[in-house]
């Protein structure tokens, strides 16, 4: 890839990858003080400023290196500081608050299928052509994460609507997983990269991504 071919690709990407994580973040502080957590708050991290979300390391550096070497974006932002046990019901609210993240980039994908469908409709040419590539980024990198997120896997939020739905023994021995989740997420993820196809996350991406242009006519 030429280094002009480069900073378009990032160009195409920088929005919506700060939208995604900003908004993500945002939400799941939200949520917690809506439920009586004031933690995110008080850190100033409900906030639409992607500065207050971003790791310098894995929001910047770590995806602009895969992207560059590897062709595809992995990273994470600044997790959103949330004590469960201030939380007016701790176990049953975790629900609401871990579900906040997938479901705002759900929303996102949405509003992406949106821009796409006026740079469809619009009269064409190089700006056209660039949003139109935008919001393909957009939907893609919503819907990775909003599925990533939702692997029932500590500390990831489907691991956390885990915890929040199982009986209170089993929802204890399955916490104990959480030091060793991210572990466990970079060998499901190495598994799926050298698997053809995948097995987990490239088809739930894939029928999400597709269910989106079905239902919105893309």
């Amino acid at each position: 890839m030429s280094l002009s071919q480069a900073l378009v690709q990032i160009s195409i990407l920088a929005l919506p990858v700060l939208f995604a994580i900003t908004l993500h973040e945002a939400a799941h502080g939200y949520v917690a003080k809506y439920f009586g957590d004031m933690t995110a708050y008080q850190a100033g991290r409900i906030s639409l400023n992607p500065l207050r979300h971003i790791d310098p390391i894995g929001t910047v550096l770590i995806p602009l290196v895969m992207f560059l070497t590897a062709g595809f974006l992995f990273g994470w932002a600044k997790p959103v500081p949330v004590n469960f046990g201030r939380l007016r019901n701790p176990k049953k609210d975790m629900l609401w608050v871990a579900i906040a993240g997938p479901a705002s980039n759900l929303f996102m994908a949405v509003l992406w299928v949106m821009v796409a469908k006026l740079a469809l409709g619009s009269a064409g040419g190089t700006t056209a052509a660039w949003f139109y590539a935008m919001s393909q980024a957009g939907i893609t990198i919503n819907v990775v994460l909003m599925v990533l997120n939702l692997i029932p896997l500590p500390p990831l939020d489907g691991g956390r609507v885990a915890v929040s739905l199982l009986p209170q023994p089993y929802a204890y021995r399955f916490s104990k997983i959480e030091p060793y989740g991210m572990f466990i997420l970079i060998g499901i993820l190495l598994i799926e990269f050298n698997s053809p196809g995948g097995f987990i996350i490239y088809p739930m991406v894939q029928f999400s991504i597709n269910l989106l242009h079905s239902l919105f006519g893309l």
